[in-house]
Order: C-alpha cells, then structure tokens, then sequence
C-alpha cells in the first residue's frame, strides 16, 4: 500500500482519545467516554426523554430539550454509532471513491464532505486507486463490505467517469468533479462563468489584450474556460489577441508559451488568463528571466487557487478558487437527503466559483 494511499486515509481517521501515564510502569488507559444514562441524569430526566430531545423527536418543552441538548454538548456525548446502526439498519458512513491518489482534487472535497458530516454522526470511508478497472471494481466491493449507506464518486476532471458499475450497488449515488451519467446527480464548478468573471476582472483593471493559455483541448474544463474568456471579451467589445493557445498543464507549456509571444517583437499583449495556476507559474517565471514586470508589463490570473502554487509565485497569484470544499458539502447534504428518502430532482450542478485577487494582476488585493 502506497504512503501516498496511507496519507489519504489517514486524513479522516477518527482516533480514540486516551490517557498516556507519566509513568512507565502504568499502562495508557482508554477514557470512558459519556453514555445516554449520564445525559439523563445530569439534565434530570429520563434515558427516553433524553434520547427523544437529542433525536428532536417527542413531546417536551423546548426548554427541557435544550438542557439535555445543552448537558450532552458539555459531556462531549456522542451517540453509540453501532446501537443507532442496528435499530434504524443504518451504518452511518459513506464511501468516497476516486481515482486521485495525488489529492488535488480529492482532499478539498473529502474536506467538505467530511465536514458536513461531522454533526450528523456520519464518518466517511475513502477509497482511493488508479483508474484501472479491476482495482477500481475491488475498492467498490470493500465499500460494499463497510456497508456504506450511500457513495460519492469523484476525480480528476469532470467529463470522465471511473470504470465502475454502480447500478446494482442498491444505494444512492453522487458525483462530484466527475462526469455524471444520465439521470444521476452531480456536482461541478462552473467553469464557463468562473472565466467569465477572471477575464472581466482584467478588463475592469484596464487591460484589452488579453491572451487565453490553457491545458489539453481533450478536457471539457479547458474549453468551458475558453468559451468563458471568448464571452467576456465579446461583452465588451473586445477581439481576442489571438487565438487560445492548448498544451500540457504544465509550467513548462506556461514557460515556452510566455517566450513565445514576447521573443517575435510583434504587438505584445497587456495580460494572460490561464487554465490553471501551473501554466501560470510557468507564464511568470518566464516574465522573470525576460525582465517583463508583472503586473506593471502584463497582469496574469490563473484557475485552480492551487495555493502552494498560487501563493508561493512572485508575485503572488490571482487566480480562480474551484470551490472543491463546497462541492463535497454539497454532495454530501445531497446524499443524505437520498438515504432518508427525501425526493431530489436528478441532473448537473454547477456551483460558482470564486476569484481571489493577489499581486499578479494589479488592482487592490482581496487576501
């Protein structure tokens, strides 16, 4: 198993809190943790009432609801997950399967799925593989195993799907920065208006030739952000400086591009957008060796807020925020919604995105 993998799991690991002895000579005892009884009897009522008022359901005065609600937060009381399982046949876990053993994608909205879980006594168990049948088809069985109550599917771009079959798996399904089948639920950034908005923050800043450079014309992403910069150019009037201009995510597609466009000694453009911040990283570090000052010379935005990208250039990047911790919350509020049995309409969302302005652009800084 990969140390890559292990960091992944261990990312969500719940531990159980213990005691370690100054002493050697005495073993680290567990502590006990509240039970329902000792709710009950602080807040002097009875182990039904106390369980109705944490459940929110029965008949009490909110004021008695609110002292064993209030009694179990000061307990750090927190509900025997196995015993609930039982009764309402319920594991009280979900699954999230990706085919992202880097994290880029998959951490962000683990993060926020796991978050909007946290209140609802639901843990999350992830399986994380390379995107090869087989492998991927045995991480679907052990969340089978667990007894996952529902399953998010997630990846590394939005217009492909893990191979794995879910349509016998006989519980609700959510996509999540994958591409989502007919009559299923899924969740993406919008791309088109998130570069929409960044190439309208250029001009706003005055700039009117901007350069698109962005990643391999095979992803939907790269053409949803061209559609995007094309848009707002359009809106304002604008032609574009040239046509977008594809290649590898790469700092060096971002690297040889910028020495491109600034070595022929023809008209030379006043800002770049670019469809990620690594391909920004390479347009700044190229301006850097060329002495062109950014953003005095040439203002750059990048996509992703990749921030050990994003904030480690020089100057530090303005770029889009994808909103990946929106996307798992979300994902996950929907899920469980699935599981109780709540009806949610089928289809694609598409969930804003957010510009956050640093130096590379110019203009007054948001962070």
């Amino acid at each position: 198993m990969s140390k890559r993998y292990l960091n992944l799991v261990s990312y969500f690991a719940e531990g159980v809190k213990i005691v370690v002895s100054d002493s050697n000579s005495r073993p680290a005892t567990v502590v006990q943790r509240a039970t329902i009884r000792d709710v009950a009897a602080r807040a002097g009522v009875s182990v039904t009432t106390a369980s109705r008022a944490l459940n929110e359901t029965g008949r009490m005065s909110d004021e008695t609801r609110l002292r064993v609600q209030q009694v179990a937060k000061e307990l750090d009381y927190r509900p025997n997950s196995m015993a609930r399982g039982l009764v309402q046949q319920r594991s009280f876990t979900l699954g999230l399967l990706t085919d992202d053993t880097y994290g880029r994608f998959t951490l962000p909205v683990a993060a926020g799925l796991s978050s909007a879980m946290t209140d609802r006594g639901v843990s999350v168990f992830l399986s994380a593989g390379e995107k090869e049948p087989k492998r991927m088809q045995l991480n679907l069985r052990a969340m089978e195993e667990k007894r996952v109550d529902g399953l998010v599917i997630t990846g590394k771009r939005i217009d492909r799907q893990l191979p794995v079959d879910v349509s016998k798996l006989g519980m609700p399904v959510v996509y999540v920065y994958s591409k989502c089948p007919q009559g299923s639920i899924g969740f993406v950034p919008d791309d088109f208006n998130a570069a929409k908005n960044a190439t309208q923050h250029l001009i706003n800043l005055g700039r009117r030739k901007i350069v698109h450079i962005t990643g391999l014309s095979s992803f939907e992403a790269a053409h949803l952000r061209k559609a995007g910069w094309l848009e707002a150019l359009d809106e304002n009037g604008l032609a574009p400086f040239a046509e977008a201009i594809f290649g590898n995510w790469t700092e060096e597609h971002g690297y040889k591009t910028a020495y491109g466009l600034f070595e022929s000694g023809a008209d030379r453009p006043d800002a770049i957008f670019c469809g990620n911040d690594q391909i920004a990283r390479g347009v700044v570090d190229a301006f850097a060796h060329m002495g062109i000052k950014v953003p005095d010379d040439i203002a750059i935005v990048g996509f992703d807020n990749w921030e050990v990208f994003a904030k480690a250039t020089r100057p530090p990047l303005t770029t889009v925020d994808m909103g990946l911790t929106c996307l798992g919350k979300s994902a996950g509020l929907a899920l469980l919604d699935m599981i109780e049995g709540k009806p949610i309409e089928s289809g694609l969302r598409k969930l804003n995105c957010r510009l956050v302005v640093r130096q590379s652009c110019g203009g007054e800084a948001s962070e």
